[in-house]
């Protein structure tokens, strides 16, 4: 026996099946499409793909994948939590970007000793801006360190050290008068040990004098900084410079010996020595650097060190947040 539907009736049995299919197809056919980003650690090929391709305004959808050991995905200059990749399990995401430009992701896991040569690149297009490293259509600010004309491999280390770490609540008792410049610009642009000298003509004693300059510094930081920059130091510094700053992390001998022997194959380094990573709670080390300076170091990274440059990783707030942090090794602040 058939049925004879009329036609009103046969176009919405239509329509229902159409909506079914949609809706069960759409979600497979873009889950298909979405890129399958394979992680491993950077001796084993790093990031595949290692290049992405995305749209202003668009959403991207990513999966993620480990094929070794646990790694972590964030992207550089972007407000966003670090996602954890496990070995043989997808994780699915999804970003969207406001600005064309040229974004790295890289992984926030210390998983091997060229952790930090885990990185990628997403190209983001769209609208008629030019593209720019770290996803800023507009022209990138002069960094201070640049302005400021640093040379920043010049030795710089202070000849004179305090015999105690100095006070800021000691230096904020000798008060508020002191004949020093106590803006932000002048803090940013003298270490330690010019803020020192600079008081040499006070009758203030040599301890007192380093009082006085870690008040400077704590003056021109906030306890939100302090707890900003440390929770980047320990995401992506403490294995190379240790958990409290003295050079000694878990990747510091086979940074060093990875790193000489990486020389001695290239052309006229047969005699260079790497440096092992820097103890931040040295005083003639940190001393004697400025924060514009120390600005240079994380921006382009250590020549002759296996410090890499984290400039298109960290936004500028980012960076004096953790150059606030290195200090508080060299300075006891108030609580």
């Amino acid at each position: 026996m058939v049925i004879a539907m009329k036609r009103p009736e046969l176009i919405s049995r239509i329509l229902i099946i159409t909506g079914i299919l949609l809706a069960v197809g759409a979600p497979l056919f873009l889950w298909a499409r979405t890129p399958l980003i394979h992680a491993r650690m950077a001796e084993d090929g790093g990031w595949n793909p290692d290049v992405i391709q995305a749209e202003t305004g668009k959403p991207l959808h990513l999966k993620l994948t480990a094929d070794d050991v646990v790694h972590g995905f964030a992207v550089g200059q972007m407000d966003m939590q670090s996602v954890d990749i496990l070995p043989g399990k997808v994780t699915e995401i999804t970003l969207t970007f406001d600005k064309p430009g040229i974004y790295t992701f890289f992984c926030t896991r210390w998983c091997g000793l060229n952790h930090w040569r885990m990185r990628g690149t997403i190209e983001v297009t769209g609208g008629s801006d030019i593209i720019t490293a770290g996803g800023s259509s507009e022209p990138a600010s002069v960094p201070l360190y640049v302005s400021l004309d640093l040379d920043i491999d010049a030795p710089h280390d202070s000849p004179v050290i305090p015999n105690e770490k100095p006070s800021a609540m000691n230096g904020q008792l000798l008060g508020a008068n002191l004949p020093i410049d106590q803006s932000l610009d002048y803090y940013l642009s003298h270490s330690p040990y010019q803020v020192f000298t600079d008081l040499s003509d006070t009758s203030l004693t040599e301890s007192q004098k380093w009082d006085a300059v870690a008040y400077l510094w704590q003056s021109n930081t906030t306890p939100e900084s302090l707890a900003n920059g440390k929770e980047l130091y320990a995401q992506n510094c403490a294995a190379c410079h240790g958990e409290n700053g003295a050079g000694d992390g878990v990747f510091a001998d086979d940074l060093a010996e990875a790193g000489e022997a990486s020389m001695q194959t290239m052309e006229g380094a047969t005699d260079m020595v790497m440096q092992t990573p820097v103890d931040f709670t040295d005083p003639s080390r940190i001393l004697g650097a400025s924060p514009a300076l120390l600005q240079g170091k994380i921006l382009r990274g250590g020549m002759g060190t296996g410090m890499p440059m984290w400039g298109v990783i960290f936004t500028e707030e980012q960076i004096w947040d953790l150059i606030a942090y290195i200090y508080s090794f060299q300075f006891e602040y108030q609580k």
